[in-house]
């Protein structure tokens, strides 16, 4: 049986889709926050899909996707969000959304498309980069410890981090960091990578962001 995860701060709306997917033959893991659902949606947790609410008490679902992504969790997400502006919708698939439904939304409808995102499936991708990203306080994590980062840093990095192993283009992460539509220059986005190889290495990161030239970045062991 498949285990859906529903990330929903609102009790009434979490009953209806727990109730709904259920019904329908699904196991449901439910989270009413950005902490708990980092802990219940876990890469080691078993999860098909997340139904991931954008308008969360404790942080931006959309951080909280990246950092479960960063983390290693590649189940299929639909965002269920109040925002229906194109704006909204091309802000969410930028940090990795598959599927959007807006409220008030039908049931039918998503539990069909929820159908088509297990189908889908995970990529079953690991991290690997020894760095653990928190939505709520907006930090990273690593062996020498926390250090803070801008809303703008923690996007860009977890940009980077989603994709274990390959090299994330630049325009992909200005996409995950700045709204739709922004002008950001090279030198601009240069300056908050310098600036993140700054936290990363106060930290004792165990891996660095290397710039590839004319495509973007990626994620490298530091050298001994």
């Amino acid at each position: 049986m498949l285990t859906i995860g529903v990330c929903e701060d609102q009790e009434s709306i979490r009953t209806i889709l727990a109730r709904g997917l259920r019904h329908a033959g699904y196991e449901v893991t439910l989270a009413h926050d950005g902490g708990e659902a980092l802990r219940r949606f876990a890469p080691d947790q078993d999860i098909s899909v997340i139904i991931m609410d954008i308008g969360l008490p404790d942080a931006d679902g959309r951080d909280v996707v990246q950092a479960l992504k960063s983390a290693g969790q590649q189940a299929p997400v639909l965002f269920l969000t109040a925002l229906g502006t194109p704006h909204d919708h091309l802000a969410g698939f930028a940090v990795g959304a598959d599927d959007y439904v807006a409220k008030p939304f039908d049931l039918k409808v998503l539990l069909a498309r929820v159908a088509v995102l297990t189908r889908r499936g995970p990529v079953n991708l690991a991290s690997g980069t020894g760095l653990e990203l928190d939505p709520v306080t907006h930090s990273v994590r690593a062996k020498g410890g926390d250090v803070r980062l801008s809303p703008t840093e923690f996007r860009m990095l977890a940009a980077i981090t989603s994709h274990p192993g390959e090299v994330v283009r630049r325009r992909s992460v200005v996409a995950a960091a700045w709204p739709d539509g922004a002008i950001v220059t090279d030198n601009t986005v240069d300056s908050f990578i310098r600036r993140l190889r700054s936290k990363l290495e106060s930290i004792d990161s165990p891996t660095e962001i290397e710039t590839v030239r004319g495509v973007g970045f990626t994620m490298t062991p530091v050298e001994a």
